[in-house]
């Protein structure tokens, strides 16, 4: 499968024009916070819904109209929540049949989730690894717990250079490139031996045995990390058939393994604002004072990401079956003390027979998916935090120490759209469509949920009106508790031409750390069939409000 599919050129920056050059250092700072603009621009103006994006732009504004002052950067409202109005039942009550062949059978009502990464680089090499766990709450009362570790490795190259304009505040932009091909391993546990007819009361039972199962993986990482250490055998031995009794009582359904394998490309910008520290002599050399080092925040920062994971389910329901994800994300964040945060997520993900799969591939021969499912999420989010750095240079090689941490509350927005392509020309449409071929390719435009759901206009593509007449929509909210934190080494080389300064890094280690635990909110809702007219009203998802999440 074409990695283009992944790809979608409906993404476009806003135009910036406008901007005022007054004041001293005014061109200097645009000229260079343009490196990072198209990065800014498509998380201010693409990623985030107008309603829940004031506080990220003001922000943003602030940051590119420095030298203009506040003025003109407040959008004058309110910041918060506020239907858009395209959210809820349309405010219509249309009659849903039992059963209704369109309602999802279950959503996620919760989600706890922790994962810690670290990067190495060395020159262009970058390295990553990263294990993540997440245990979840259905609406049917059932409860799932993954678990997945990845490693990527990679070529990397940036470049920051300092705001002459700006020099006074130490002020630096930069931008990097990342491409990574990575592996990885995976598994679920489904947690659903509590049967009853009260799905409220098996969520909860399920829970606790979702609970004890993940500590007990916890503790069995500990004990393994015990070996080679100068604790007793025996003690280690103990230690692990306590975890794994744990862990066999907890009674997990099953236990599917799954292959992971991706890759990744990454665009990211940066814009810094700081201080350099000096002797009150020369060095002895120039004449100049001698630098002592420097301290400094991050303001803005920005990235693109592409990712194109392969998955490979060997037991479970899904034995025999190879998914491939299409994920293309822009985010950002803002500010120095209260973090801004903004997200944006578009998501194809198409699902195959793998032994079929790999003859077909074999021999040349088309592919046919099983079932598509498209996911769009968008993230909003403040919260106090900091991300400060500091260093100090020996000739053209630098040393910087960053670090930082925090709290975002964050709203979450997702759709999505499920098809199962159960005849040949429905396969053999989706086929075509994310190879390219055809009038209406994938590369073209990425149809929404929501768009769906409305009337197929006469121009509308053979996706679009199959996901009308067949799809399964539906769109929920949570809200979201972020707490973070980052630790960062880095020794560089740089250059200087004037008040200009270009640098690369030797190497660099950077980990970071994240919790967050998300829970469903306002009124979950899916489209039933179509009306009248082509329009698929949206009801409530009864299956998805049938349960409460239990939080703790």
């Amino acid at each position: 499968m074409t990695k283009g599919a992944g790809r979608f050129p409906g993404w476009r920056g806003h135009d910036s024009s406008g901007r005022r050059d007054r004041g001293q250092g005014g061109i200097e700072y645009v000229a260079v916070a343009g490196v990072v603009s198209l990065i800014v621009a498509a998380i201010v103006g693409l990623t985030v819904p107008e309603d829940e994006a004031v506080g990220l732009k003001d922000a943003v504004c602030r940051i590119v109209h420095a030298a203009d002052g506040p003025s003109g950067c407040d959008s004058g409202n309110n910041r918060g929540g506020g239907d858009d109005g395209d959210g809820g039942g349309d405010g219509e009550d249309p009659a849903v049949p039992p059963g209704d062949p369109f309602q999802p059978a279950k959503c996620l009502l919760s989600e706890d989730q922790t994962k810690d990464t670290v990067v190495i680089q060395i020159l262009f090499i970058k390295i990553s690894g990263s294990e993540q766990l997440k245990v979840q709450q259905w609406s049917d009362g059932t409860v799932t717990v993954e678990r997945v570790t990845d490693s990527s490795v990679g070529v990397t190259t940036s470049v920051s250079a300092g705001i002459p304009g700006l020099k006074d505040w130490d002020a630096k932009a930069s931008l990097s490139g990342t491409y990574m091909q990575g592996s990885g391993k995976g598994g679920q546990w489904v947690f659903s031996s509590h049967k009853s007819d009260n799905p409220q009361d098996d969520l909860e039972a399920n829970l606790a045995d979702a609970k004890a199962f993940a500590e007990g993986l916890k503790q069995k990482d500990t004990c393994d990390a015990m070996i080679g250490s100068p604790v007793s055998p025996i003690s280690v031995v103990g230690c692990q058939n306590s975890a794994r009794s744990q862990i066999d009582d907890s009674n997990p359904e099953r236990l599917p393994d799954v292959d992971i394998t991706k890759t990744t490309t990454e665009a990211s910008g940066g814009l810094s604002f700081g201080k350099s520290f000096t002797s009150g002599g020369s060095d002895g050399k120039d004449g100049k004072p001698k630098s002592l080092g420097s301290i400094s925040s991050d303001i803005a920062s920005g990235s693109m990401t592409e990712d194109v994971v392969v998955l490979r389910t060997k037991t479970g329901p899904d034995a025999g079956k190879i998914t491939f994800v299409y994920t293309f994300t822009v985010s950002g964040k803002a500010g120095e003390i209260a973090q801004v945060r903004g997200s944006r997520m578009q998501q194809v993900a198409v699902t195959y027979d793998a032994a079929m799969y790999d003859e077909e591939a074999k021999n040349g021969q088309p592919h046919h998916p099983q079932k598509m499912v498209i996911t769009t999420s968008q993230e909003a989010g403040e919260g106090p935090g900091v991300q400060v750095g500091t260093g100090t240079n020996a000739g053209p090689v630098s040393i910087d120490v960053g670090g930082g941490g925090g709290t975002i509350e964050s709203r979450i927005h997702t759709e999505s759209a499920e098809l199962v392509l159960d005849n040949d020309a429905d396969s053999t449409l989706v086929e075509d469509w994310l190879r390219g071929r055809g009038d209406f390719p994938a590369s073209d435009a990425l149809p929404t949920p929501s768009d769906a759901a409305e009337a197929p206009d006469s121009d509308a593509g053979p996706i679009e009106r199959l996901l009308h007449d067949k799809g399964k929509l539906s769109r929920l909210d949570y809200k979201a508790n972020t707490d973070w934190w980052n630790a960062s080494l880095g020794i560089g080389f740089g250059i200087s031409a004037g008040q200009v300064t270009l640098g690369f890094k030797l190497f660099g280690i950077d980990i970071t750390h994240e919790h967050k635990q998300q829970t469903i909110t306002g009124d979950p809702t899916y489209a039933t069939a179509p009306r009248s007219g082509g329009t698929r009203p949206w009801v409530e998802w009864k299956n998805c409000t049938q349960t409460k999440p239990i939080t703790t």
